[in-house]
C-alpha cells in the first residue's frame, strides 16, 4: 500500500448532507462515494455527526484543529462545529447524523474514536437499513449510541489557526498535503508571500510553536495513520525525507515508542 502524501488538492466541492427537517428521526444515514484530491468546503450542521469512511483517508479541518482519519477511525462531530474534508484517497464515506436530543448524550468536543468491528457494522447497517421505523432499527440505533459511548478515543489531532491571516493558514494547508521535510520552511514561506520572519512570527504567536514543531506533529498524525493502513515504515519515512532510522528516532522521541510497537487496537475490516 502506497503512502498518501503529495496529493494535492484538485476540486471543491459543498456538502450534501440528508435531509435533517425532520427530528422525529433519531438518524440519518448518509452514504457517499467521494475523489481523490475533493475538498468539501466548511459547513456545519444543527446535528451530530459521525464522519467515518470504510476505505480511504481523510482531513478533516475544524477551526482549532486537523484529524487525519484512516478507515479504522472516526470523527464525531457536535451540532454547530464547522468542518472541511479533505480527501487524501477515494472514500467510501458511511456517516450518521444524530437528531440534536441524541447528540447531547455524546461529548460536545470533537473527538477520534477508533471503529471496532462491531460499530463499524452497527454504522454499515443503520445506513443500509431502509425502514426506520421497524424495531430492528431502533434497537441498531440504541446499541450504536452505547458503542460510540465506549469507543477508545485516539489523539490524531493537530492544531490549526483560525482565517485570520491567509499566509498561515496556506501553509498549514499545503504541510498537510506534503509533509516532507524536503520543502524547506523558506520555500513555504515564499509560495504564501511572507518572510520567514513574519511566519516564524505567526506560527508562535498564533500556534504557539515555530514552525518544525508543528511539521512534526503533521508527520506524526500522518504517520500513525499510514501505520494503521499497513504502510511500511520504510516507506513512510522516505515519503517524508527521512531515512527510516532517523524517522524511527523522531516517532520514539515524540511519542515514547518505536513505529512498529504502535498500538493499533482492534481491527475493523
Amino acid at each position: 500500500m502506497a503512502a498518501f502524501n503529495s496529493r494535492p488538492v484538485t476540486s471543491m466541492a459543498l456538502a450534501a448532507p440528508p435531509d435533517l427537517s425532520d427530528t422525529a428521526v433519531p438518524v440519518q444515514p448518509l452514504s457517499r462515494t467521494y475523489p481523490r484530491g475533493l475538498y468539501i468546503e466548511p459547513h456545519e450542521h444543527d446535528w451530530g455527526q459521525v464522519l467515518y469512511a470504510m476505505s480511504g483517508v481523510m482531513w478533516v479541518e475544524t477551526p482549532n484543529e486537523a484529524l487525519v482519519v484512516p478507515p479504522q477511525r472516526a470523527v464525531w462531530l457536535p451540532p454547530g462545529v464547522p468542518h472541511g474534508i479533505r480527501v487524501v484517497s477515494d472514500l467510501e464515506m458511511r456517516n450518521i447524523y444524530l437528531r440534536p436530543a441524541l447528540a447531547e448524550t455524546l461529548e460536545g468536543t470533537v473527538q477520534v474514536f477508533e471503529v471496532a468491528r462491531l460499530l463499524r457494522e452497527l454504522i454499515v447497517n443503520l445506513v443500509a437499513e431502509q425502514d426506520k421505523d421497524s424495531d430492528y432499527y431502533g434497537a441498531l440505533v440504541s446499541l450504536a449510541l452505547l458503542e460510540l459511548k465506549k469507543a477508545k478515543r485516539s489523539l490524531l489531532k493537530v492544531p490549526m489557526p483560525d482565517d485570520s491571516d491567509r499566509r498561515l493558514m496556506n501553509v498549514c494547508q499545503a504541510v498537510m498535503i506534503e509533509p516532507s521535510i524536503d520543502v524547506p520552511f523558506e520555500q513555504h514561506a515564499e509560495n504564501a508571500g511572507a518572510s520567514v520572519r513574519t511566519l516564524s512570527r505567526l506560527f508562535q504567536g498564533v500556534l504557539g510553536m515555530g514552525f518544525a514543531e508543528w511539521r512534526r506533529q503533521v508527520q506524526l498524525a500522518t504517520a500513525v495513520a499510514e501505520i494503521i493502513q499497513g504502510v511500511p515504515v520504510s516507506t513512510i519515512a522516505r515519503s517524508m525525507g527521512y531515512s527510516p532510522s532517523s524517522f524511527s528516532d523522531m516517532f520514539r522521541r515524540e511519542l515514547g515508542m518505536a513505529p512498529s510497537h504502535y498500538p493499533l487496537g482492534e481491527q475493523a475490516g
